[in-house]
């Protein structure tokens, strides 16, 4: 029998007593460790395949150690430039080794239970929120049109001054020609 798991952002083909390195992961060597995001599952004959995930299944897994991998040097250089630059890298590794591929052990329930109470205090928390929501738009609406008005006037008062304040020069322009002749 094996799954398909994916284990800290990478998918693995694994078997039962199988070890292999992954990427660091947290605990302490010798803890155990679960992975719930099996991709795939065959015993031989049977395959499932999840969407995304095979529900009900999970590897669990012992974490044997802690490690480092080899030495990866990079070397980066622009030739008739001057410019050369030397890294290296070594990679944080757990070693596990996989114990069992079967059946999910069931702590969804208590899940479940958190989230019922965690609606009710949703849905009591509700009508408040909609009370003030509908409080705060009838406040706008009374402010909102003694806004809207007063502008209008202004603007008819200052069209008025303006159109005098035009008409008057051109009073007098017309009284000077008059006196002229």
């Amino acid at each position: 029998m094996y799954a398909i798991v994916e284990i800290a952002g990478q998918q693995y083909k694994v078997e039962k007593d199988q070890q292999l390195f992954v990427h660091r992961l947290e605990g302490k060597e010798g803890s155990k460790v679960t992975f719930d995001n099996v991709l795939l599952t065959s015993d031989g004959k049977k395959v499932e395949v999840g969407a995304p995930a095979v529900k009900g299944v999970s590897v669990s897994a012992k974490i044997v150690e802690h490690l480092k991998g080899d030495k990866v040097i990079v070397f980066k250089k622009k030739r008739r430039k001057g410019y050369k630059v030397r890294n290296g890298h070594r990679q944080y590794l757990s070693k596990i080794e996989i114990e069992s591929i079967g059946a999910a052990k069931k702590a969804a329930p208590k899940a479940k239970a958190e989230t019922t109470e965690a609606k009710k205090e949703k849905k009591e928390a509700a009508p408040k929120a909609e009370a003030k929501k509908a409080t705060a738009k009838k406040e706008t609406a009374k402010k909102a049109p003694a806004k809207k008005a007063a502008p209008k006037k202004e603007a008819k008062a200052k069209s008025e001054t303006a159109t005098k304040a035009k008409a008057k020069p051109a009073a007098k322009k017309a009284e000077d020609k008059k006196e002229d002749k």
